[in-house]
């Protein structure tokens, strides 16, 4: 089994035994501007080409780590099933027409957070946001919100993708896979 196939097996079995609201959430860490590891929860749209999609403002500070280096890594733990996925790989900006349709999927407040806010920067008062945001809902009530063009996704390409199932023993199923040109090479790692 390749491990697109094992993380795909472990994803529906979380979806369909989870209670969580989101299981789709992911830890994605990147090489922050201050030269430190940066990390934080996004959320996992699909696994498409071999590739884990994730979408996002272009300007945020993740987006601005995406632009100095692409090296990336998503890590996911599933509590409901007790297994756990780290991915290292690299980040490749998706193109707009993908970034379109992912943006069409949103929901009207997630497109308007979206569209005004400018994330990760400072504010003076979240009122002022929030005055932003009932503006923007009363001028879009009756209109589509197209996609800014801050907004987009990138296609986290894996190199090594490590899963590991718990057990109550402790030893831990662990088995990782390197990317070897275009195979997948397998390593069982001790707990």
């Amino acid at each position: 089994m390749n491990p697109f196939q094992l993380f795909k097996k472990w994803y529906t079995d979380e979806l369909e035994k989870s209670k969580a609201n989101i299981p789709s959430a992911c830890c994605f860490s990147s090489n922050g501007l201050d030269g430190y590891p940066n990390a934080r929860f996004v959320s996992l749209k699909e696994v498409k080409d071999d590739a884990f999609i994730i979408t996002g403002s272009l300007q945020s500070r993740k987006g601005l780590e995406l632009e100095k280096s692409s090296k990336v890594s998503l890590t996911f733990w599933w509590e409901t099933t007790e297994k756990q996925i780290r991915i290292q790989g690299n980040a490749i900006k998706i193109s707009d027409t993908e970034a379109d349709t992912y943006f069409n999927e949103r929901n009207k407040d997630s497109k308007i957070i979206s569209l005004i806010s400018k994330q990760g920067a400072s504010i003076e008062s979240i009122d002022i946001l929030k005055k932003q945001f009932t503006e923007a809902e009363t001028l879009y009530k009756n209109k589509d919100i197209i996609k800014p063009k801050n907004w987009g996704g990138y296609a986290i390409q894996p190199i090594k993708i490590e899963c590991m199932e718990f057990e109550k023993s402790r030893f831990h199923k662990r088995t990782l896979f390197q990317l070897n040109g275009k195979d997948w090479i397998a390593t069982i790692l001790q707990p």
